[in-house]
């Protein structure tokens, strides 16, 4: 005669809802407080200026300078820093897009520590080739 109860296993069951719960507030969380960077590949860190900035009519040309006095045209690093050089880069961009050096606006986007010489060589090439819309980015400044 057996006298023990009978003995049955357990399922246990596992609640998942909980668990889908948690790792949808964490996908929305990241979703909301992730930021992404315009300029991302070359930074630079802009001089303060007290003044606000005006807008452009047509799609500017940009010339960044770093910290060490490279220049990149529109996110492409030249490869020396002659005059020459920068000059020729400047036409061949210019020349591609069908555009007349008047009409053309260059951006310097030169970092706050970037060489005095560096930033004169950029605006001696744009004034050699006849640029005359030139302006210089800054970052807005606490007084």
């Amino acid at each position: 005669m057996n006298l023990r109860p009978g003995h049955k296993e357990e399922t246990v069951e596992v609640n998942l809802t909980p668990l889908i719960d948690v790792v949808f507030l964490l996908l929305i969380f990241f979703m909301v407080t992730t930021t992404f960077d315009k300029n991302a590949r070359l930074k630079v860190s802009l001089p303060e200026s007290s003044v606000k900035t005006t807008q452009q009519q047509s799609e500017p040309l940009v010339l960044s300078i770093d910290a060490k006095g490279n220049y990149f045209l529109n996110e492409r690093q030249l490869v020396n820093q002659q005059l020459d050089t920068l000059k020729q880069a400047l036409k061949k961009v210019i020349s591609q897009d069908n555009k007349d050096f008047k009409d053309v606006a260059l951006v310097l986007r030169a970092d706050a520590n970037t060489p005095h010489q560096s930033v004169v060589r950029a605006m001696d090439a744009a004034s050699q080739l006849g640029l005359s819309k030139l302006s210089i980015a800054t970052v807005e400044g606490n007084q």
